[in-house]
């Protein structure tokens, strides 16, 4: 483990799908991380609202709000003074261009799914070291 991975992270994961949360709370603790996890973007701004979280692993689609609009009122609140806080994109529609465009919109990195322990760790890892 490395020295960022010292601490144990408490990571807030959204995704809609039952499946995927269940292996996401399996990852994050194979690497030692507290997951907490809800199933729309709302539940995720309301979460971050009262939780505190080192980072936000997003899916891009999901109801109520997707990851983009929840991505984007991070931000918002970023420039309202709100610390800034990492988010990770995680979608199973990996495009070509997905990365550069998640990346424009103010993610800090970028999963595709189904997501590998070890890309999760390693881009982790790459997002926390740039903060």
């Amino acid at each position: 483990m490395n020295a960022i991975h010292s601490r144990n992270l408490r990571i807030l994961a959204a995704d809609d799908n039952p499946v995927n949360q269940k292996l996401m709370i399996a990852a994050l603790k194979s690497l030692g991380h507290t997951g907490v996890v809800v199933n729309d973007g709302e539940k995720a701004l309301r979460a971050l609202g009262q939780l505190q979280f080192d980072l936000v692993l997003l899916d891009v689609q999901m109801p109520v709000m997707d990851g983009l609009q929840v991505l984007a009122e991070i931000r918002a609140q970023e420039q309202a003074g709100k610390p800034h806080l990492p988010v990770i994109m995680v979608t199973a529609n990996d495009l070509p261009g997905d990365r550069l465009r998640f990346t424009q919109k103010g993610a800090d990195g970028y999963v595709a799914k189904p997501v590998d322990v070890e890309v999760l760790n390693k881009e982790i890892t790459r997002v926390l070291g740039a903060v």
